[in-house]
Formats: C-alpha cells, sequence, structure tokens
C-alpha cells in the first residue's frame, strides 16, 4: 500500500479523536489485537491479551499495597518485557508512573527518588555492571521495610531478578501478580480521565538537578498517533529498538505509536549492532529507531552483508543531525526505503516534528521535519498538526517573523502540565500558553525547522541530554581543580561528544586520566566527557563582564583536537 494511502486509512481509522487513559488504550488494542504479539524478544513473545492481563494483575497487587491516584510509582528497568505491563499496571491505578534511567548512579538515583516522592519502586536487581541492591543499601538501608528517613515516601520496593539474586523481605514481581491474584478487581477504582497526569519523565535541566515533566494520558497518545500518521505506519509494523523506554524515544515512538496499528515492538536491553542484525533477521522486523551513531556501526558491521534484512523498509533517526551519505548508505546498503528525522523535547510530549519519509534526503539533512501531522488528535486551526511552532527573541520572548533565527517555541495539546515540585522553572518554560526550549532555530517558508544551536548549555550525546553544570560542580569540588568548563563538540558519529576544559588549581598535577576516572565514578555514562583539555586561567575567553564565552571554547576545542598531537 501506498504511503498516501495508508495515511489516509488511519486517518479514517482515528477520526475522531477519542482521548482515553494508557490503560483504557491498552484494552482496546487487545480487544480488536487480542492474539497479535505486542512484545517480541529472543526469550518470550506476549500477545496484546497476555500484556492486558498481566498489568490487571500487577495493578490488583499494586492497589491491595494501598497505591491509587495520590502515588507515584518508580519504574526502574531497562527494556525488559516485564517493562510494558508494569508500566500499563501503574497507568491502572490511577498512579503517576515515573520511568527511570537506570543508568544512574547512586547519588542521582538517590535525588530523583526523594524528589519525585515515590511510594513504589519496581526495580532490576541489576544491569551490566549497575548493582540496583546495593545502591539502595547505600541510599536507604532497610529499604526491603520501606525507605526510612532516607526516602520517607518510598514504602515498597519489588524486585524483578535480572542477574539471578533475590532479597530477602523484599517482593518479587511475581510475588506482587500473585497478590493482584488474591485482590481481582482492587484497581477498579483507581482509573483516571485522559487529561490526567499519567507520567513524570525526567529530563536534564539548567539548575543542576534533573527536573520531573509531567504529561498526561492523552498527550502521549496524541504524539505517538502523530507519529504513525507521520510516518504512515502499515498494519502491523514490528518495530526494532534499543533506545530505553524511560526515555519519551522508546516510549511513544516506539511503544505507544505501534501499539496504534496492532504492530509488535521487538525490544533489546542495549546496543550491539550484531544484534541489532540478527534480530532484523530472526524477528522480521520492518522498522528500527536509532541514532546516527549507531547506525554507522550497523553499516560497518561484518554481519550485514550475511544477514537477511529483507523485511527492513522504514527507519528513524533522531536525537542528533546525521549527514547525506548516512542516508543514502542506508538506502544503498539496508533496503531502507523509508527515512525519516526529527526534533522534540519532554516538555513539549516527545517528538513533535518529522520529515515525511517521502522527502527528498537533502531535506532530513537541513531541516528536523515539520509539525507532525495528527488529523483529529491535532490543532484544527492548523491543518491537523500536532503543535504550532514560533520564533521569540531569547532575550525578550518577543515574537519574531518566520524565517528569523530565534528561540523555538511551541503549543500544542502534548505540552507538559508543569515540571513536579518546580514552580519557578513550570513558569520559565510555560508562558502564556506556550513552550519556550531553549533552543535557537527558524521556520522555513514552507514550515519545516532548523535548529541552530542552544540558548541553554545543554548539549546531546548518544540521543542523551547531559547538564553541563552537573559535571562542572562535580569537578570544581576536586581539590586540584579550580575550574571547569563542560561543553559539546559537533561530531559525525555522535552528534555532539561530551568535553571538558580544566583550569588546574595552583600547584596542582591532576591528569586527564583523573578527570575521567572521577566522571565514571560519579556520574551516568552517558555524561562522562570523552576529552580533557587544559588551559590556565588568562586563556579563557571572557565577555566585558567577566564571563567565560562557552561557545568561543568549542571553537578552540574543535581546532585543538583537529591538531595533530
Amino acid at each position: 500500500m501506498e504511503i498516501a494511502a495508508r495515511r489516509q486509512e488511519l486517518e479514517t481509522r482515528f477520526t475522531p479523536w477519542e482521548p482515553m487513559a494508557l490503560d483504557a488504550r491498552l484494552d482496546r488494542c487487545a480487544d480488536r489485537y487480542a492474539d497479535r504479539p505486542l512484545v517480541v524478544t529472543d526469550d518470550v513473545t506476549w500477545t496484546y491479551a497476555q500484556v492486558r492481563d498481566l498489568s490487571v494483575r500487577l495493578a490488583d497487587g499494586l492497589a491491595a499495597l494501598g497505591i491509587g491516584p495520590e502515588h507515584r510509582v518508580g519504574i526502574l528497568m531497562t527494556n525488559y518485557p516485564e517493562f510494558v505491563p508494569a508500566k500499563f499496571a501503574a497507568a491502572r491505578t490511577g498512579a503517576i508512573s515515573v520511568p527511570l534511567n537506570f543508568r544512574y548512579r547512586r547519588e542521582e538515583l538517590a535525588y530523583v527518588l526523594r524528589q519525585s516522592q515515590c511510594s513504589v519502586l519496581i526495580t532490576m536487581t541489576g544491569f551490566d555492571g549497575m548493582d540496583y541492591l546495593a545502591m539502595l543499601d547505600e541510599i536507604a538501608p532497610g529499604w526491603e521495610r520501606g525507605g526510612g528517613e532516607a526516602l520517607p515516601d518510598l514504602r515498597h520496593v519489588v524486585v524483578l531478578s535480572t542477574d539471578g539474586r533475590e532479597r530477602d523481605g523484599a517482593m518479587t514481581l511475581d510475588e506482587l501478580a500473585q497478590l493482584g491474584d488474591r485482590n481481582p478487581g482492587a484497581s477498579a477504582a483507581g482509573r483516571r480521565a485522559p487529561g490526567d497526569v499519567g507520567d513524570m519523565l525526567y529530563t536534564s535541566g539548567t539548575t543542576g538537578s534533573p527536573k520531573g515533566v509531567l504529561v498526561t494520558h492523552d498527550a502521549v497518545q496524541r504524539t505517538a498517533y502523530g507519529s504513525a500518521l507521520t510516518r504512515a505506519f502499515q498494519d502491523g509494523r514490528r518495530v526494532l529498538f534499543s533506545l530505553p523506554c524511560y526515555h519519551m524515544f522508546g516510549y511513544v515512538e516506539g511503544l505507544l505509536a505501534t501499539m496504534l496499528v496492532g504492530g509488535a515492538v521487538v525490544m533489546q536491553t542495549g546496543f550491539d549492532p550484531g544484534e541489532y542484525l540478527r534480530a532484523i533477521e530472526q524477528h522480521r522486523a520492518d522498522d528500527m529507531l536509532c541514532v546516527p551513531t549507531m547506525t554507522v556501526a550497523l553499516l560497518e558491521h561484518p554481519d550485514r552483508k550475511r544477514r537477511d534484512l529483507s523485511s527492513l523498509t522504514a527507519l528513524l533517526s533522531g536525537a542528533a543531525p546525521a549527514p547525506a551519505w548516512l542516508y543514502e548508505r542506508c538506502r544503498d546498503d539496508l533496503g531502507v526505503t523509508e527515512m525519516t528525522t526529527g526534533y522534540g523535547m519532554t516538555e513539549c510530549g516527545g517528538a513533535m516534528t518529522l520529515t515525511l519519509p517521502e522527502d527528498p534526503i537533502e531535506r532530513h539533512v537541513t531541516t528536523v521535519g515539520r509539525p507532525k501531522l495528527a488529523g483529529a488528535a491535532g490543532l484544527p486551526e492548523r491543518g491537523g498538526a500536532l503543535v504550532e511552532y514560533a520564533v521569540a527573541d531569547p532575550a525578550t520572548g518577543a515574537r519574531l517573523a518566520d524565517g528569523e533565527e530565534g528561540e523555538l517555541i511551541s503549543r500544542g495539546p502534548t505540552m507538559m502540565t508543569a515540571f513536579w515540585g518546580k514552580p519557578e522553572e513550570t513558569a520559565q518554560t510555560l508562558r502564556d500558553g506556550w513552550v519556550f526550549s531553549g533552543d535557537l532555530g527558524r521556520i522555513t517558508p514552507d514550515g519545516y525547522l532548523q535548529v541552530t544551536g542552544r540558548s541553554k548549555e545543554l548539549y546531546k550525546s548518544g540521543g542523551e541530554l547531559v547538564m553541563p553544570k552537573e559535571i562542572e560542580e562535580l569537578l570544581c569540588a576536586h581539590d586540584g581543580i579550580s575550574q571547569a568548563f563542560a561543553i559539546g563538540v559537533p561530531d559525525d558519529r555522535w552528534g555532539e561528544i561530551g568535553l571538558v576544559w580544566i583550569v588546574r588549581a595552583p600547584g596542582a598535577t591532576v591528569t586527564e586520566e583523573e578527570v575521567i576516572a572521577l566522571c565514571k565514578q560519579r556520574l551516568a555514562r552517558f555524561k562522562v566527557p570523552k576529552h580533557v583539555l587544559f588551559a590556565s586561567a588568562e586563556e579563557l575567553p571572557m565577555t566585558p563582564t567577566g564571563k567565560v564565552q562557552k561557545f568561543r571554547l568549542v571553537t578552540r576545542a574543535q581546532e585543538r583536537l583537529s591538531s595533530p598531537a
């Protein structure tokens, strides 16, 4: 079926748009696609009906523990199959789900658990060298009986054994489901309205700590439908991804969008190019979600030529710009005929723009797409676009004309309601019904967006936003470091890579190896800078008022890195 015909079929099916809670959407899909696979891994395949039934059992178990609409349920889990029913179970109780970044180190995890006021944490025992039970022991000793003084809101921890370990006194996920079996219907009273908050998704901020973005049940579904419609999903689309479901990319572009067409998600717990290629062949994936560095690794892997990739037709490349040659090689070497890229932020509800799969490669390279097509789920005054974009003066907030460069601002039915517990930050981001992104860009005459920079200092590495202030504060606490400035430097493979400029304390001899080791010890992996450069205080580029000009540090870093050793 041609792209236009697929879009027309989807638009007809979802007109009018019917808002519903997340658990109701799962129920609707399970009624329609009961025996179709929803979650596919090498070890298990779960149908829509099986995921729904397990989510009901887990929800009834949570309700029996006293969890309801006034609570928050943390989920610390990579893309194991259990994430999906656990996520919908939280929705079914009426609680707000808080998917957590499983790369958090102890201090980061402790902060988010305290700040979100989670009543329940569903956690895996370990993954990729991370020991979550040990971290909890350090954060809140005796957590098996509750969070104590360290985490006063935490009542229960539910454990999924991912490495053969369990913990005496801690409820397992199977035991939670069994508790639900003994309390059938316990979660029925917790049903929420579509406009109620369903998710708290943490994103990096500029104030030194992550912020919990509150989004409604309906908002994430509209974003997902915008993806399915813009990308012209066919019935039963099968999407492969390792991008984590705590992030909008995996959660919305993968899981929720796929559900709307009765498709399946082929989830991987981490990225390995050989495993990606094998999974495409074994599970007949026809779509995959990647960031550019992942795509490069797939193209360079020796298994590419010996695997049957004939099922693969589509690719969504996000998080960073990709060069034209990458799209050309995806077409020529992977057989991908429908490629898209996009742009968005958690505060807006995820990706708000996408290029069209029928767009020429030049448009994928020079823009980040146009507002998603959303039909009846979008803005009627904008022809069904999911969102309206404008540009504003970064200093005054005054609106600028399309075509001028300014701060990108947006409004639409998917934007956040607030940052949890942060009224000042909320007021800075949400102004008069618009989300102020902190990103610089322009709107082209044909309605596509071009992102030109960031007015804030966040940078993105491997698809994850990194907060420079957090790195700088960590390093400046070191006796041998006088000043530290973390920046993102453009990189062909990663989009951006982290780099830190260091001014040593007088007489100190701190080395690059020491700086990297400290970061690895205290920060999530994606935040660890890949390069360290040293300078004297006199060499730092300054404004007349004494502020360091970070954009000049970026230029100098590029020059230094490109110079022969």
